[in-house]
């Protein structure tokens, strides 16, 4: 585990150039046409090529498995600090959406909290 913390983050969309929302087929059709581009065949005796398309295949073996990529939105480098707020708001507004729709409070814990410190004074 503690491999995987030095590792630096790989955010696999952006490897693979989708959508965070993106279909199957989105992500198979650019996994292709990638792995075209950046195959050690066409790039001979180049390691940066072989590398880039290992990580490509990477990213394509986590998010064309279905709990793969569960797992990996949910539990996977999902820090907040990692991306900007547009990313962030892209990549989980299926779960805030699905929040919102089921009748969660919008404020936080510690809103709630500091509301009721505030009232008992």
């Amino acid at each position: 585990m503690a491999a995987i913390a030095d590792e630096p983050h790989k955010d696999y969309y952006k490897v693979l150039e989708v959508d965070y929302d993106a279909t199957e087929e989105n992500i198979r059709s650019n996994y292709r046409r990638l792995a075209l581009k950046w195959h050690p065949d066409k790039h001979l005796n180049n390691e940066s090529a072989t590398a880039k398309f290992q990580e490509i295949d990477e990213a394509y073996r986590v998010l064309s498995d279905p709990e793969k990529r569960h797992e990996y939105n949910t539990t996977g480098y999902s820090g907040i600090t990692r991306y900007t707020l547009r990313e962030y708001l892209t990549r989980f507004k299926g779960m805030i959406l699905t929040c919102n729709g089921l009748g969660m409070s919008h404020a936080s814990i510690w809103t709630q909290q500091l509301m009721e410190t505030e009232g008992v004074d």
